[in-house]
């Protein structure tokens, strides 16, 4: 099979695993006043680590392929409040259309940050599988374990808000899809044109967007429900399952 082929089908396996985090929609809907913060809080757990212990080291080692320690710091550190204040702008855009439904818009902001995540990330696995197999699938697979919590995200606040599986399965397929579509942006335009320095400034940018959402968004919201112990719980097991699948990748 043809290798072009071969990396396309990888990278769509670790894009889509997205939708199993849709399964918590067919919950009964009685459980919402646990679903909800827990979910949430354990999604916050999920981006504040990927933000912190991948996006962040992965930008400052790829933007440091092309300067010296202390412009790179620099970089990235503008590149993450650029990612802040965008996600601050989205934000305060789509509280003026939702401003009565806080869930739908928590679950809108997801799937914005996402995509931004899961593009670089699709490029990365596209090109990884196109010239390694091996490291391709090995990367896949770990994606694979992360995208499915970055689905739940997306899935049960977009539920819970529009009582519509339809709509939370669509936001979440989207999202899933966004992965998919960085390969074929890395196939068509940017495989012989994408500079270290790019890449790096998207990655950058995306963790900046999570760590808005999870600290005023995610966690704030979730924070509303009585029962915060086991909201910190939540939060903290979000943040090592998701530091477990860093180690596998």
């Amino acid at each position: 099979m043809n290798s072009i082929i071969i990396s396309f089908i990888i990278t769509s396996f670790a894009g889509f695993a997205t939708m199993l985090g849709i399964l918590p929609i067919f919950f009964s809907q009685r459980k919402q006043n646990i679903v909800i913060p827990l979910s949430l809080s354990f999604s916050a757990g999920v981006m504040l680590c990927i933000s912190f212990l991948s996006l962040i080291p992965e930008a400052t080692s790829l933007i440091g392929e092309t300067f010296f320690a202390v412009p790179t710091m620099l970089f990235t550190g503008i590149f993450v409040v650029c990612g802040i204040l965008f996600s601050s702008f989205v934000d305060g855009k789509i509280e003026k259309k939702f401003s009565s439904n806080i869930l739908y818009r928590v679950g809108i902001i997801s799937v914005i940050a996402l995509i931004f995540h899961n593009i670089p990330e699709g490029i990365t696995t596209f090109l990884s599988s196109n010239q390694d197999f091996s490291l391709g699938v090995t990367l896949a697979i770990g994606i694979a374990l992360h995208n499915i919590p970055e689905g739940i995200s997306i899935a049960i606040p977009i539920y819970y808000a529009s009582s519509s599986k339809k709509k939370a399965i669509w936001f979440t397929f989207i999202s899933g899809f966004s992965e998919l579509f960085g390969a074929v942006l890395a196939y068509l335009f940017l495989a012989p044109i994408i500079t270290s320095f790019g890449l790096g400034a998207i990655l950058a940018i995306a963790a900046g967007i999570m760590v808005h959402i999870s600290v005023y968004e995610l966690i704030p919201t979730a924070w509303k429900y009585p029962m915060h112990f086991k909201i910190l719980f939540s939060l903290g097991i979000g943040f090592l399952v998701m530091y477990f699948c860093q180690i596998i990748i």
